[in-house]
C-alpha cells in the first residue's frame, strides 16, 4: 500500500510543470493511473509494462519538475521579469514610503522611480542562481517526499522547495544582488533619494537595507510562480515535450 501511494503520488504531481502540446484524447488521470497500476503489478522494479517501468516513471516525474522550475527561472531571470510583472514587482522598502511621498510632492518622483526600477533589475540578475538549487532539490527528492506532497496541502511542493532552498538561495543571491545594485546605480540612486529627502524640513529619519529587501522580494516572486505551477496539478492535463514524458504519460 505504501509503495502504491508513493508511485501514484509521482503521477499526481507531474502534470503541472510541462509546457506545450496538450494531451489530445482520453482521461489523462485514468491513463496515468492505469500505467502506474500495471507497473505496480510487476514483480521486478525494473520490469517493463507497456513500455514504462518504475525507473522511467520516477525519471519522468523529476524531468517534469526540472522543466517547470527552469521555465520559472527563465521567465523571471530576464529583463523586466520582475519589473513589468505586477504580481511580483518589487516596490520600494516600506521604510522609504515616506520619502517617496514627500519627494513626489515637490516634483522629484523620478529619482524614486529610478531607484525602484534598479531594485527590480537586481532581482532579475540574481534569479538564475535558483536554477541549480532547484535541480539539487529535485534530485534529492525521495518517494517519501512525494507522498508527503501528495497528502499535504495544495502548496506542499512549493513548501518543500522553500524548505530545501531558502537558506542556500539567499546565500547565492546576496553577492549577485549586492554587485548588481552597485552596477546599475541603485546605491547611488538610494543615496540621492535620501540626500534630497533630508533637505526637506521636519521629516523623520529613514534607513533601508536594499540588499535584504531585494533578496526577500526576489525569493517571494520565485516561489509565487512555483506555487502557481503547483496549483495546476489537479486541473490540467498532461503536456508532453520530451520522448520520455510521451512514453510514460502520452497517448498511444
Amino acid at each position: 500500500m505504501k509503495n502504491y501511494l508513493a508511485v501514484i503520488s509521482v503521477f499526481f504531481i507531474i502534470f503541472s510543470f510541462i509546457p506545450d502540446q496538450v494531451l489530445a484524447e482520453g482521461s489523462w488521470w485514468n491513463k496515468g493511473a492505469d500505467i502506474l497500476k500495471k507497473n505496480l503489478s510487476g514483480q521486478s522494479k525494473g520490469k517493463k509494462v507497456e513500455g514504462a517501468n518504475y525507473a522511467e516513471v520516477g525519471d519522468a516525474f523529476k524531468q517534469a519538475l526540472r522543466i517547470g522550475t527552469e521555465n520559472v527561472v527563465k521567465k523571471l531571470g530576464t529583463k523586466d521579469g520582475f519589473n513589468n510583472d505586477p504580481s511580483i514587482h518589487i516596490p520600494l522598502p516600506a521604510e522609504l514610503k515616506t520619502a517617496k511621498k514627500m519627494l513626489s510632492k515637490i516634483g522629484m518622483s523620478a529619482i524614486v522611480d529610478d531607484l525602484e526600477l534598479k531594485l527590480n533589475r537586481g532581482a532579475e540578475a540574481a534569479t538564475p542562481k535558483a536554477k541549480k538549487l532547484f535541480l539539487k532539490a529535485i534530485t534529492d527528492m525521495t518517494f517519501k517526499d512525494v507522498k508527503n506532497i501528495y497528502e499535504g496541502p495544495e502548496n506542499s511542493a512549493t513548501k518543500y522547495f522553500q524548505g530545501k532552498m531558502s537558506p542556500p538561495l539567499k546565500k547565492e543571491m546576496q553577492p549577485i544582488v549586492e554587485k548588481t545594485l552597485s552596477q546599475v546605480g541603485a546605491v547611488k540612486a538610494y543615496d540621492k533619494v535620501i540626500g534630497q529627502y533630508k533637505k526637506l524640513p521636519f521629516v523623520p529619519d529613514v534607513k533601508a537595507n536594499l540588499t535584504e529587501h531585494v533578496i526577500k522580494k526576489g525569493m517571494d516572486g520565485i516561489f509565487y510562480y512555483i506555487a502557481k505551477e503547483e496549483a495546476n496539478i489537479r486541473k490540467n492535463p498532461a503536456k508532453q515535450t520530451t520522448k520520455l514524458l510521451k512514453k510514460v504519460f502520452g497517448v498511444k
